[in-house]
């Protein structure tokens, strides 16, 4: 059984003001029309943290059980959001502290309802 966290402070408006204002403060140090294409890199680069700080939603799965012997218990945590106007779900990675160390899935879908019902189904 999992547990259900709205999280209000991340709305879809917050994270397309904060992917225009990347792009934007690269294009100003780099020029116009190369903003668009640093950003996309750097989405790709930090996907895993972009996603995390992009949720709307998330829900408790589980933990991660790791074929390592590392120290750090990770906990499987399923969340939506919008991230550059798109909506998701994904499967994150996040330490005790609320740091996501990893994805272990993301598809992106068409609206905020598909999303949240995409974050509900994840087991």
């Amino acid at each position: 059984m999992g547990m259900y966290q709205d999280i209000a402070a991340a709305s879809a408006k917050v994270t397309d003001r904060v992917t225009a204002a990347l792009v934007a403060g690269l294009e100003r140090e780099f020029g116009h029309g190369a903003g668009q294409a640093l950003a996309a890199r750097f989405l790709d680069a930090e996907e895993v943290d972009f996603r995390w700080d992009a949720r709307s939603e998330e829900r408790w799965l589980g933990l991660y059980e790791s074929h390592d012997d590392g120290e750090c218990e990770l906990d499987r945590i399923a969340i939506c959001g919008r991230l550059d106007g798109c909506w998701f779900a994904a499967t994150m990675l996040v330490d005790g502290e609320g740091r996501a160390h990893g994805m272990t899935g993301c598809r992106t879908v068409e609206d905020r309802s598909q999303a949240r019902q995409a974050m509900l189904d994840a087991r």
